[in-house]
């Protein structure tokens, strides 16, 4: 696909309450200029987040006679910690499938190449496997962390 096109789905303005319908043709330039948009409103408001851990973490300066009290804070803290770097690491996700959208290649499996679909596609935008793929995908997971239990026994 051309740097051109990829500019056009840029500048696509979307109608008021737009949403994509089994209707039209699937993954046309508004689909894919309404995913884009999700993606990118996803994406800010996990920066957003982010700046708020940091500016909070940044202003806490408490002392605590209370070791209970401490530890409390302390595990408050790694728990924000690590739900900021799986948000990281979804924001990463997020860029990469902004750019699926440019190559127009947006809404297909990975796997198998079928149509993921527009219901999948709005509840977990970032995803690039069909559901029947990402279902066997998942039962091979757990059939490897059984078998990883049964060796540690």
């Amino acid at each position: 696909m051309s740097d051109a096109t990829a500019v056009k789905i840029e500048e696509i303005q979307l109608p008021e309450g737009y949403k994509p319908s089994d209707d039209e043709e699937y993954m046309n330039p508004t689909q894919r200029a309404y995913f884009r948009m999700l993606l990118l409103e996803w994406k800010q408001q996990l920066l957003q987040d982010a700046d708020k851990t940091v500016h909070v973490m940044g202003e806490e300066k408490a002392v605590f006679a209370d070791p209970t009290d401490r530890a409390t804070l302390e595990t408050d803290r790694n728990f924000e910690l690590r739900t900021r770097d799986r948000e990281r690491k979804l924001v990463n996700k997020i860029d990469r499938t902004i750019e699926v959208i440019k190559a127009d290649e947006y809404g297909f499996c990975d796997a198998c190449g079928v149509e993921i679909g527009l219901r999948r596609l709005e509840a977990r935008p970032v995803t690039d496997l069909c559901i029947d793929c990402k279902t066997k995908e998942e039962q091979m997971e757990k059939t490897r962390r059984n078998e990883d239990d049964d060796d540690e026994d």
